[in-house]
């Protein structure tokens, strides 16, 4: 199964980005052993073209006949175990693959909302975008080490 980062907006260096970096690599050393292809992250640009046009591109760079879930401040918030279950179930179930989207500033349209499969939310707190990736990649690689009972996750 494919993963996808759908993210509005270009990384720059810094620290954000080598976190994002550091669990991509984790998650893919990881995942191999789990039926699990490399984790891709897709940048939109749209710089300053607005919410309708960052979810147009997004939704254009959703690969076919994936999964999409939204993370949006409607969504519902989770816990590393259910996240782990989810990706794992999609995995076993043969869904080809899961795109996560991060949408801009202005978060995402109605249309993104609309076909997303499921909406999450990582709390009632605003953070930055590029926070956001390196947040959801060290999830994506907790679900993996929750699933293969690796000391990574020592939660209870």
């Amino acid at each position: 199964m494919r993963v996808s980062i759908l993210a509005v907006g270009r990384s720059k260096a810094g620290p954000e980005r080598l976190l994002t970096e550091e669990y991509r690599v984790r998650f893919d050393a990881l995942g191999r052993g789990m039926g699990l292809a490399a984790l891709d992250i897709a940048e939109i640009d749209a710089k300053g073209a607005g919410r309708e046009v960052e979810s147009a591109r997004l939704l254009d760079r959703l690969p076919h006949n994936h999964t999409l879930i939204a993370l949006d401040e409607r969504g519902k918030t989770m816990d590393s175990d259910a996240f782990s279950a989810l990706l794992t179930t999609a995995r076993d179930d043969g869904v080809p693959g899961i795109a996560f989207a991060i949408g801009g500033a202005d978060g995402h349209s109605d249309a993104v909302r609309a076909h997303a499969n499921r909406l999450i939310s990582f709390g009632k707190m605003t953070w930055p975008h590029m926070l956001v990736r390196a947040m959801l990649a060290e999830q994506l690689y907790r679900a993996l080490a929750i699933a293969a009972n690796h000391p990574y996750h020592r939660g209870g």
